[in-house]
Order: C-alpha cells, then structure tokens, then sequence
C-alpha cells in the first residue's frame, strides 16, 4: 500500500513539473511582470508613508506575522503587508522559472535559479530596511536590485526562446557604454530619492545628506548622456550595410526611445511640480519599463 502510495505522489509530482515545462514561457513571462510589479507596490509603499506599517520583520509585529488592525490604523499595515505578500507570489513563479529552465534549456539552468535567489536577497534587503528605520543608504540598494532583476530577467526570456539578433558588426563596446550611462542614470536616481521629501514614513525622516536639486540635476544630466550615446548607436546600427531590412533590433531600440523620451517628460514633470506622489509613482512604473526596454535592446543589438 505504501508503495502505491509512493508511485501515485511520484506521478503527480512528474506530472506538476511536466505541466510547468510546457508553460515555460509563461512563468518567464509572469516573472518579469512580477519583478517589474514589487517595484511599484514597494514605491506605493514608499509614497503613502506605510514603510513601517509592519514595525518588525520576519514577524510584522512582535508576535504575529500579520498585521493587526484598529478601526484608526489599519490602511499603513495593510499597504505594507500587502506588499510582503507579493513575496510569495514572486517565490512560486520563480520556483516555476527554475523548474523550466532546467527542463526545457539544460544550458542555462544556473541563470534560471537567478530570479529565485534574487528574490531570497530581496526579501532579507526589505527587512533591513525596516530594522533600521528606512535609512536611504538600504532602501536605496533594494530599489537598485528590483530593477537588476527586471533586467535580468527579460534578458532570460530573450536567450530562453533563442530570440533573433542582428546580423551585422559587433557594436559591443558601444553597448557597454550605453550601460554604464544606464547604471549612473538608475543609481543617481535611487540617491535624488534618498535625498527627496518621500521616505516612506512620517517618522523615518532621515534623508541622505546631499542637496536634492543638485543630485537631480546630475540624474537629468546622466540620462542627456545615455541619449547622446544611444543616439550614435542607432545610427551605427541603422548604417551597417551588413545587416538586412528587416533587423530584428529596430522595434527595440524604438521602444526603448519611447520609454526613455517618457520618462524623461515625467521626471521633469515631477521635478516642477514638487514632485507629487501620483506622478512619482508613474515614474516608478517607468523604472521597471526603462530596464526592460534597455535590456531587450541590449540583447538584440548585440550580433549573433
């Protein structure tokens, strides 16, 4: 009877992981969605002062690890525990991710587990942040680490499915540049936000010590750099006569124009008019958008 038992749980375990080999694409696909969402639900979190609406961590109060709700407090906890939840979510599509990546491209198993242990740095990052008070030198590197992983992670889904990648001369340097102009402009970012009015709690009113204006400005003045030298490697690409009409990389780079000449206007937006938090938070969105749009490009333009 054990035996049988045994053999029962053994096929539907098989079955469970062939199940989420043939839906490979799909966990890929929820990863990058679910990586570029705790972005936006972290930046919520931020923007209506529920950083410490659980005051612990593992635990959200000391003792539970749910919240406790009063008719007079109860929107900050469940903005904050809301967000912890997104954890879980994010555990079991990475698990899924995992499993496909095994199954399906035995090449790239290790860079599959990639997104699973990100998520495990993620989780003890954010717990820091509320042990120490949101002080902006730990949030600041746990914003920096959801946009790594949203880049990683369209990345994977782009060498998972073999996507195409232009035929001409190699551009590789010129990338490189093009994403060290990404790193300063995402880094300068998360340091105009420690720097800024929002610290994610009204009693968390420890800010970096530098001039906002200033550090805003060097972010304007990164992100004029990555368009100059964007804009010289599109010409190169759209020059090499090696390459065929119908080149695989010209949707990407137009898309990642769009993304950047909006979140351009909507940084500047935020900038003159005091930065609102509806408008920070589209910004946020457009964090998650940028990464993704630079790291498609990224992988396309590179030649084959």
């Amino acid at each position: 009877m054990f035996s049988r038992l045994f053999a029962t749980v053994q096929r539907a375990f098989l079955a469970i992981l062939e199940w989420i080999a043939r839906h490979g694409r799909g966990f890929i696909l929820a990863n990058i969605v679910a990586q570029a969402g705790i972005i936006v639900t972290g930046g919520i979190v931020r923007l209506t002062g529920s950083g410490l609406g659980c005051s612990t961590w593992p635990q959200c109060e000391p003792g539970r690890f749910t919240p406790e709700f009063h008719p007079e407090q109860w929107f900050h906890p469940a903005v904050e525990f809301g967000n912890r939840l997104l954890t879980f979510v994010l555990v079991i599509v990475a698990l899924g991710v995992a499993i496909a990546v095994w199954r399906n491209r035995p090449d790239l198993k290790w860079w599959g587990l990639v997104p699973g242990i990100g998520v495990i740095v993620q989780a003890v990052v954010g717990g820091i942040t509320v042990l120490v008070d949101l002080h902006p030198l730990v949030v600041a590197p746990h914003l920096l680490l959801s946009t790594i992983l949203v880049w990683f992670s369209v990345w994977l889904a782009l060498t998972y499915r073999n996507a195409p990648r232009r035929a001409g001369r190699s551009v590789i340097w010129h990338q490189r540049l093009l994403a060290l102009c990404v790193t300063a402009i995402l880094v300068l970012g998360a340091l105009t936000t420690g720097a800024g009015p929002h610290s994610g709690d009204i009693e968390a009113t420890e800010r970096l010590a530098l001039d906002p204006a200033l550090i805003a400005r060097a972010h304007a003045v990164a992100v004029w750099a990555f368009l100059v030298v964007f804009a010289l490697l599109v010409w190169r690409v759209r020059g090499d006569r090696s390459v065929g009409p119908r080149d695989e990389v010209r949707k990407a780079w137009l898309v990642l124009a769009v993304v950047t000449a909006a979140q351009g206007l909507i940084g500047y937006i935020q900038y003159f008019t005091g930065l609102p938090e509806a408008v920070v938070a589209l910004h946020l969105v457009g964090i998650g958008v940028f990464a993704a749009a630079h790291a498609a490009s990224h992988y396309l333009i590179r030649n084959r």
